[in-house]
């Protein structure tokens, strides 16, 4: 074995010694999931109802005109012999201009909607439905496949543009909507609310306080609907209020991303977030506890206080 494999695989010799001493005393817990560390009252706050009523329209509140982005080119799908192999509709803006109950080639009835594009080339592209006009009509918010409505963009521009809210997360996107690592728990200025893709229909661009500027994808609706609602990644208020006995220096790590040895494990969480999983143990001088990240990120700790890591 080289030298070089031989360091690489130093870290990992090294935690597999350490677990082993960790975990040979006189109690030991298995491994909580996830959800069990996470497992907490939730209470509702008002960055939870703040989107939660921004949503797709129904399509008994269409209007003609009514405008949609597209996503993808794969919209093709839904439009059958009404579009060419070789239209190209991706991120252009379709217009609705109504819907109407035909009969299938089976005898059902199906309800098929009708859009042009903004730019009015006379040609019309159909997304049918297989249910009675009516069914479709009574049922809730109506997503036509690969799009994105105005007005669900626009609702949450008319909210949220020019404001100021600490973000939360440190996963940003840069000018070319590539990932990029910012900084968490710092305010940011909205600069614009815009369409985002077909999983997170709303892209907000903002600036931080040193005058950087980043792009956060979200999807609108309450706390749990989706991973990057609101109340996950935007906070009213500052977080550093509610943590008044965390040092200066170790908010600053936390707001970098980045833990130290000493911190505590309310810290690390702040800083790195829950862990994959968790090993619980115990011997007759320390309560200690192993945390698992992706990527080989650990975390060790004896009763409470960070004693080893990789990040």
């Amino acid at each position: 074995m080289n030298s070089s494999i031989r360091l690489k695989l130093l870290p990992a010799l090294l935690l597999t010694l350490f677990l082993t001493a960790c975990f040979t005393g006189v109690e030991y817990t298995p491994r909580v999931s996830e959800r069990d560390v996470r497992r907490e009252n939730i209470t509702i706050t008002p960055e939870d109802t703040f989107l939660a009523h921004v949503t797709d329209e129904s399509l008994a509140e269409w209007k003609p005109g009514k405008r949609f982005r597209v996503t993808d080119d794969k919209i093709r799908l839904i439009f059958g012999a009404t579009v060419s192999p070789y239209d190209s509709l991706g991120g252009r803006t379709l217009v609705f201009t109504g819907a109407k109950e035909a009969p299938s080639i089976t005898g059902t009835s199906v309800t098929d909607i009708s859009f042009t594009t903004e730019t009015g080339d006379g040609r019309t592209f159909v997304y049918r439905i297989n249910r009675p006009l009516a069914r479709v009509m009574a049922q809730g918010p109506l997503s036509v496949p690969f799009t994105i409505q105005e007005s669900l963009v626009e609702e949450a521009r008319e909210l949220m543009d020019g404001q100021q809210y600490y973000v939360l997360t440190r996963t940003w996107r840069d000018d070319s909507d590539n990932s990029v690592s910012g900084r968490q728990f710092v305010p940011v200025t909205v600069d614009s609310v815009t369409p985002g893709n077909d999983i997170y229909p709303i892209k907000v661009s903002f600036t931080d306080e040193n005058g950087r500027s980043a792009r956060i994808f979200l999807h609108p609706g309450p706390r749990g609907y989706t991973p990057r609602s609101f109340p996950a990644l935007f906070s009213f208020t500052n977080p550093r209020l509610r943590y008044p006995s965390i040092t200066d220096e170790a908010w600053e790590k936390i707001v970098n991303g980045r833990v130290a040895l000493e911190m505590t494990r309310d810290e690390c969480r702040l800083a790195l977030g829950s862990p994959r999983e968790v090993d619980r143990g115990a011997d007759q001088s320390y309560i200690r506890e192993v945390w698992l990240y992706e990527n080989g990120v650990y975390l060790v700790f004896e009763d409470g206080i960070l004693k080893l890591y990789r990040h």
